[in-house]
């Protein structure tokens, strides 16, 4: 069976690299694409043909879809995946979920209501030895977990070259729900939701170092997830010069530490009371598997397999749990006060 697949958004920049990847699995038809930035039509025409639309509802009456690529700003895929939910199709949507808890909330209502898929896609969660770690903490590996550590961060998009598309919302607070906060915070809030669950509260503190003067957002923050006997932190930052230290994950717990390297190819370390400076732990065939590769792979996986689990950082109830700790740490960063969930 080949699924028709639409794409409503195409102003954020992560949709190219993932219609790469889907356009290269023989199961899928990418059949057209909406978005009101004609230039962008125009580029998606030259890449992949298809229709083209300015109007979302356009496409999604003139084709006949199984499922739709969300990329929008953070605030406009709130609606377009109600929208497409209430259609029955299926929606893979970036990441972090939603702009606000109430639209993640809309989200996973319309979804449960018309019992399809609703996969948030986190770039991360394709690394094998991200995976891994995780199934391994899960299962004990470490014992008591008791620290979840992440970091994201980069020189801040303009710097890192993402289009104008891309950063006017991400600048923009309504579009993108904060700044840096929203953007780099929501990796290690989901981490931490995975592992750990819901926190008992969130201290959030974000501010803008001066180093972009035309920024109004925050360009640093940090959340502090409190459990009854762990504690979990994500750092976001658009200044940070040079790659050591970002999108690097540690995981602590009572028999051992996890330190897994970012990206594709990154390795998995394991320290223990026996190896202190920490060993490489291989990584299973497993987490190799073809459904496991990318986004576009597990999300068709799972649309052919309805029995099928989604993987745990991509499931929408997680991606719900995590929009409210984002939304936690926002209110306290603003409110200079800890906050309880």
């Amino acid at each position: 069976m080949t699924h028709k697949i639409g794409v409503l958004g195409l102003h954020h920049d992560h949709i190219w690299s993932n219609l790469e990847e889907l356009s290269r699995l023989d199961s899928a038809e990418i059949v057209g694409a909406a978005d009101h930035n004609p230039p962008l039509l125009d580029q998606f025409r030259e890449q992949f043909g298809g229709t083209t639309c300015e109007s979302y509802e356009d496409l999604l009456e003139q084709e006949d879809l199984t499922a739709v690529y969300i990329f929008g700003s953070n605030q406009l895929s709130e609606d377009l995946t109600v929208m497409a939910c209430e259609r029955g199709l299926h929606c893979l949507v970036e990441k972090p979920m939603a702009a606000t808890l109430s639209g993640a909330e809309k989200m996973l209502a319309a979804a449960r209501d018309a019992g399809v898929r609703l996969v948030i896609n986190w770039p991360f969660a394709w690394w094998p030895q991200l995976r891994h770690a995780i199934a391994l903490a899960s299962e004990g590996d470490l014992g008591q977990l008791w620290q979840v550590k992440y970091r994201a961060a980069h020189q801040g998009p303009v710097e890192l070259g993402c289009s104008t598309f891309f950063c006017d919302w991400l600048y923009d607070e309504k579009l993108n729900g904060a700044g840096a906060l929203m953007d780099y915070c929501c990796y290690g809030s989901v981490l931490a939701q995975v592992l750990l669950g819901a926190p008992k509260s969130v201290t959030g503190c974000k501010l803008r170092t001066g180093l972009k003067p035309d920024l109004a957002l925050e360009d640093n923050a940090i959340l502090v997830m409190q459990y009854e006997n762990a504690l979990a932190t994500t750092e976001a930052s658009w200044n940070q010069i040079g790659k050591m230290t970002a999108y690097s994950t540690t995981i602590y717990g009572s028999e051992g530490t996890f330190l897994i390297e970012p990206d594709h190819g990154g390795k998995l370390f394991k320290a223990t009371l026996e190896e202190p400076e920490g060993i490489e732990i291989a990584i299973p065939e497993i987490q190799f598997a073809p459904e496991m590769e990318t986004a576009s792979a597990h999300f068709l996986h799972l649309i052919e397999n309805p029995d099928a689990d989604v993987m745990p950082l991509c499931e929408m109830q997680n991606c719900r749990d995590a929009q409210a700790i984002l939304e936690a740490g926002l209110a306290s960063a603003n409110q200079n006060q800890t906050v309880s969930i």
